[in-house]
């Protein structure tokens, strides 16, 4: 925690000062243009990622960017946050990231024992469809593959939430995969405007 503190101190003394009339406007508005929907790993900065400044961006980190499909009753943070972001806030984009050396995908690839955490266990069956997929009728699931497929699914399940499919019908938001190389700072992509919204 102190470095935490010193943090913070010198986020005070240098940082907000040299940016006075950037948050000054931020204090009364807030009009981020893209959701970014990436993983909780530390390893994984979005506004580093993207050079963004603040308020550019509306964050939503979640364990292996796993993206609930809609449903009215499941009353998740994650879809709030979705809901919020296309129809108030208005973003325009919606980017879903993955990363190397993911740790949700490398226990779904080496089906590592999750007993101990089994919240964790049920939150990563939003990953099902993309290990499936990445396993290809193989015993082995490939890493890489699935950190891909992985995307892709969270993209399908993004159009499944009603504020996303309105939106993309409207011609109004673009859905966007990447996959970031944590190692080479790499970022390809997986999935731009790959997805329509579902069917009415």
């Amino acid at each position: 925690m102190p470095d935490l503190a010193t943090g913070v101190a010198r986020y005070q003394r240098d940082v907000h000062p040299a940016k006075a009339d950037l948050f000054g406007r931020l204090a009364t508005h807030h009009r981020p243009h893209t959701l970014f929907l990436g993983c909780s790993d530390a390893r994984v900065v979005p506004e580093l990622l993207t050079g963004c400044e603040p308020g550019e961006l509306f964050v939503v980190r979640t364990a292996g960017n796993l993206v609930p499909a809609y449903h009215r009753a499941s009353g998740d943070g994650v879809v709030a946050s979705i809901e919020y972001a296309v129809a108030v806030l208005g973003v325009t984009d919606i980017v879903v990231c993955g990363h190397s050396a993911c740790g949700a995908m490398t226990a779904l690839a080496e089906a590592q024992d999750l007993a101990a955490v089994p919240v964790l266990a049920r939150w990563l069956h939003h990953a099902d469809a993309a290990a499936a997929r990445a396993a290809a009728g193989s015993d082995a699931v490939d890493l890489p593959a699935l950190i891909r497929h992985n995307v892709r699914a969270q993209l399908a399940n993004l159009a499944t939430h009603p504020a996303v499919a309105k939106a993309l019908a409207a011609g109004t938001l673009g859905l966007h995969g990447w996959v970031y190389d944590i190692a080479t700072g790499a970022v390809d992509d997986v999935g731009t405007g790959a997805v329509a919204a579902p069917a009415a």
